[in-house]
Parts: C-alpha cells; structure tokens; sequence
C-alpha cells in the first residue's frame, strides 16, 4: 500500500494530467495551423496568381554570398529611339508573316473614258501605285467529291470471242469503305476535338449552320474506326522508336471513363503519357489504362534502357533497367505554396521556406545559363556549380528537419526533397538529362485542357482511341506541322499502304520525316 502523503500523490496526479494537456493542446495546435495552411493555399490556389515565379523580394537571401546570381535583373526600359525603331519594325515584321499565305491581287483603274486630264484634256499615264493589304477569311465550306471510275471493255471480244475482258480505271482506296468520310473531314473533326477542343455536339451544330446534317454519333464513329484502325499502327512505329532513345520523360493524370467493366462511372482512369527528352525526334505518346498501378509504365516502356524524368509517384520504381530522374520543379513547388500560405505580417521576414526555395533557385539560375550548352559542357559546369549547391541544400534539410513539422507544408516540402534525393540529384549523371519534368507536364495540358471541354470518356476503346489521336497530333505539333494537313496526308496516303507493318513505309509518314511534303509544315517567318 502506498504510504506517500495525500498532498504528494495529488501533486504528483496534477503534474500528469498537466502533462497530457500541454500534449494534447500542442496536438491541437499542430492541427490547427495545419488546417490553416490548407485554408490559405486552397484560397490562394482560387483566387491568387497561378504564377510560381519568385518575387525579387523573397531571393535576396545570403545563402552562398552571391545574391546577384539568385535575383532576377530588372528590365531595362527602352527610351524613346528603342521604341520608335521597334514600331517600324513591328511593321515589317507583320508584313513578312504574310508571305507564306497566297495572295489575291485585284487592280483598280481608271476607265478608258476617264483616262484624260482634267486641266488641259491631254492622256494620263501610269505614274505609280498605292498598295493596301488585307487579311481575308474564307470560312468553312461542305463540298461533295464524288469518285467516278470507268469500266472499259473490248468491243472486238464481245462481238467475236466467248470472253470479254474487262479493265477498271484505278481509284485510291477509301479511308472508312461504305462512309461519307473522306481524308478531310476526318482530319477536320479530328482536329476541332483535339486541337481546338471542340466536343463532338458543337461541331455538329456548326455543320448544321452549313446546311450539313451530320450526326455527333456518326462523327464519333468516323473517329473510333480510323483512330482504331490507322492511328493505331502509326503509334506502335512512334513507340518503337520511342524506345530506342536514351531518356525519356512519363507523367500521368486523370480521365474519366463512364462505361468501363467493373467500375462505376465515377470511379478514376488514367492517361499515361511517355515522350522523348531534349536528345532524338520529339516524340510523345498517350497510353490509357483503367489504373494508376505500377505495372502500366512498366509494361509499356518494355525494351527501354536508360534514363527515366519522373515526379515522386512510387509506381514508377516498378519499371525495369532505368535510372530515375527526379523533378526539381515539384521539390520548388512545395516550397512556393509554404510561403503562400504565410500570415502577411510573416511574407516580408527571412523564413525557412524562402531558404528552401532560394537553393532550387540557384540550381534553376544555372541550368538557363547551360541551356545552350553542349551535352558535355553542361555535365562539367554542374559538377563545378550544381553539386556544391546540392551538398549545401542536403546538409540544410537535415539541420531543418528536426525543427518543422512533419504535416505542415514546410516540413512536407523538406520531406519531399530528402526522400526524392537519389532521384533529385540523377541530373549530374548525364549532360543530356534535365534538372525537371516539366517537358512532360507541358505535353499533358493540351490533354487537361481538351478533358474541361468534352469531360470523360464514354467507353475504354474510345479512351484508347483518345490516347491515339491525342499521341499523333501532339508529335505532329512537336515536329513542327500542321496537325490538319498532317492527319489529311495520313488519311490519304495509309489505305494506300499494302501492308501496315512495313516499317519503311510507316517511317516515311513519321511526323519527323523529312519526306513529308511542305504543305504539311507550318512556315514561321
């Protein structure tokens, strides 16, 4: 039996108690200043600049004694002679743009009858010209073409022999056999949806305005079978040789699919996207799957052997024989939205946020400054200038880690970075390799943008289509082509094809091949 006074076991029963409480209020507080960051960052992510871009303001930290390199210099404001002089050459500028464009040209004179001086009556003769130039919009327009092929046969035969031969005139295959659709208003159609992100509905509305009836489900048709039947094999020769480059960027997102087995309608699936790096033919490709699971990348990157750009999805340890390469555009980010949802009284003073990101800062200051550089040149000025910063910044996040909370989006940013490590510092490796993935997230928005617009997808084969379409258009772009006139010169030249698996014959019509023919590209002056 305890023998302790009264007074010392209450004491004793206080200080516990105590101690529970100033845990339990210091949980609270943790909780409650993590729910006000994500209050702040979801009203700044609403209402705030979208920009990431660092404030002059938030850089003029003294981390490495070279505060000139972290700031931004100021732009230098043109006088008046800048101004004059760039006007006049703003106004060439227009003109040559128009050089690429045919040119109507139509001549204003003087009748006959007035071709007489008005002074003295004497002839008038051409002293010169006054030019004006317009730009004129000749719109949309449904025309028929209507293929006629002659069957000839021998007259002599069918008087005198038992057998008459007969020879039909040749006549290019059609793109859908027993359709209207021909090579341009697939590419049309094609090109409004996935270009331009007009959904089916309205295209079949402005149709309407052209005297046209065409069904939305008639154009979706059109798509599936020629996405499904042509595209298809154009994309499988993209990712043959999208496997053979040596880094490569993925990224993934969202896409709903209203009719998918075993899943209800507002269930995810995923886009997954793969294109190539700053090295070989600019090639991106979409790849839809019903799941964000690991063995996706792993599955469609088979056969691949190099450097992989990824964000900090787990999923992607599963893909085999790669080295991955991290996204300092992610660790940079954390740390822009943890000063975002700084208190105003606290945005002014120095933090450890503004720290955070001052070191990405610097790491991006010297990749602008090698963008130019050779392979070779940028992997020795990173070892010289990037890896110091790097050893610096890891030796910070350790000093730091202890001091923040996990939770909070200050200590989530240094957790990022710690954990991302490997991954984060794969970009000294290889000259070739860039410092984020930011090449993958700006082949993906077309795709986000398109999804505000048509919203889901109604079946998987018309996700997979979607991925297709999507795969051709955005590499079409890549090159530098015109994706209407590139998918017109597809959808005429491929049932022409004997065979679809001749590789020869696909890589000729490959968005990079310099076979192409010019109407394809898109002329910039």
């Amino acid at each position: 039996m305890d023998k302790r006074p009264d007074t010392l076991l209450k004491t004793e029963k206080l200080e516990e108690q105590n101690a529970k409480l100033e845990q339990q209020v210091a949980e609270l507080t943790a909780k409650l200043k993590w729910y006000e960051e994500q209050f702040r960052l979801a009203q700044q992510k609403r209402f705030g600049a979208s920009s990431e871009k660092t404030h002059p303001d938030q850089i003029e930290l003294n981390l490495f004694n070279e505060p000139e390199v972290l700031a931004t210099p100021a732009e230098q404001q043109p006088d008046l002679e800048t101004v004059t002089y760039s006007r006049r050459k703003a106004s060439g500028s227009r003109e040559a743009k128009l050089d690429a464009f045919p040119v109507d040209t139509v001549v204003y004179e003087l009748a006959e009858s007035e071709q007489s001086c008005a002074c003295c009556g004497g002839a008038l003769h051409e002293m010169s010209t006054e030019t004006r130039n317009e730009i004129a919009v000749i719109p949309a327009e449904v025309r028929v073409t209507r293929h006629v092929r002659k069957v000839y046969a021998c007259r002599h035969c069918e008087r005198e022999e038992l057998r008459t031969p007969i020879v039909t005139a040749p006549m290019p295959a059609p793109l859908y056999p027993g359709s209207l659709a021909s090579a341009s208003i697939v590419a049309y159609v094609m090109s409004q949806k996935y270009v331009d992100s007009q959904p089916l509905y309205r295209q079949e509305q402005q149709f309407a305005r052209l005297g046209l009836t065409l069904s939305r489900q008639t154009m979706a048709n059109w798509l599936l079978h020629v996405a499904n039947h042509w595209l298809l094999p154009v994309t499988e020769r993209m990712r043959q040789h999208l496997l053979a480059q040596d880094a490569l960027h993925a990224d993934e997102t969202t896409l709903q699919v209203l009719h998918e087995p075993g899943k209800s309608a507002e269930s995810k699936s995923y886009l997954w996207l793969y294109r190539t790096g700053r090295m070989g033919p600019p090639i991106v490709l979409y790849d839809y799957r019903p799941t964000r699971g690991g063995e996706h990348p792993r599955n469609f990157l088979t056969g691949f052997r190099g450097y992989l750009h990824v964000d900090g999805y787990s999923g992607y340890h599963k893909v085999k024989d790669v080295t991955l390469v991290g996204c300092w555009a992610h660790a940079r980010r954390k740390y822009d939205e943890a000063l975002k949802v700084l208190p105003a009284k606290q945005v002014s003073t120095e933090t450890a946020a503004q720290q955070g990101l001052a070191f990405c800062n610097e790491l991006f200051t010297i990749e602008r400054e090698l963008r130019d550089c050779t392979p070779e040149k940028r992997h020795e000025v990173r070892q010289e200038r990037s890896r110091p910063v790097l050893d610096a910044y890891l030796a910070w996040l350790r000093q730091q880690r202890s001091r923040t909370l996990p939770k909070s989006l200050l200590g989530e940013a240094i957790g990022y970075s710690l954990n991302q490590w490997d991954k984060l510092t794969a970009f000294l490796l290889d000259g070739r390799l860039e410092i984020d993935n930011n090449r993958s997230e700006r082949s993906i928005k077309p795709f986000v943008i398109g999804r505000k617009n048509w919203l889901f997808a109604n079946t998987p084969r018309g996700a997979k289509a979607s991925a297709a379409i999507y795969s051709v258009i955005e590499t079409a772009k890549e090159n530098g082509l015109n994706p209407f006139k590139y998918l017109m010169y597809l959808f005429e030249q491929l049932p022409q094809l004997p065979d679809l698996t001749d590789t020869d014959a696909l890589d000729r019509l490959m968005p990079w091949s310099v076979s192409l023919p010019l109407t394809c590209r898109v002329f910039k002056s």
